[in-house]
């Protein structure tokens, strides 16, 4: 498997949006409200990786991965970060997540960031495995009770 950066010369965006369509749709029914990955469009991925720092891990010529980056004044975002349902539990995650620490290091950044929705337990024990602590609790606009949460990763 092979990890490259996703550039503007990456032209593979339908086939990227359906990998993240496709490992965010156990979410659908799950979460409220809806994932914002319904909102993205061949076109808004593409603007996504010009503003930010992206990364696809291929497998075969497929897509199996995704990672979306973005740095903030003391942290790393992370966005976007989409296994294949056929490849989820194989280390694609963890790879990427290597990846996210050294952009961090190249940035000089001392932390990750990331977002994930209340409901998903499985999703906060994955990152609590991977060094993520809870940070924050947050609510979506228009929702009164917790939507999501924050959790960080210090990057040593």
């Amino acid at each position: 498997m092979d990890i490259t950066g996703i550039g503007e010369d990456f032209g593979r965006w339908d086939e990227l949006l359906a990998l993240i369509l496709s490992s965010f749709a156990y979410m659908d029914g799950v979460i409220d409200p809806l994932s914002s990955a319904h909102r993205l469009t061949p076109a808004s991925l593409a603007r996504k990786a010009r503003d930010e720092i992206a990364f696809a891990a291929i497998e075969d010529g497929r897509l199996v991965g995704c990672i979306f980056m973005k740095p903030e004044p003391r942290c790393l975002y992370l966005g976007k970060l989409a296994i294949a349902p056929t490849h989820q539990g194989k280390g694609i995650g963890r790879r990427l997540l290597e990846i996210a620490e050294n952009t961090a290091r190249e940035n000089g950044l001392p932390a990750l960031r990331l977002e994930t929705r209340i409901e998903l337990a499985g999703n906060h024990a994955t990152f609590v495995k991977w060094g993520f602590t809870k940070t924050a609790e947050n609510s979506h606009p228009g929702f009164a009770r917790v939507t999501s949460i924050e959790m960080q990763k210090r990057i040593t």
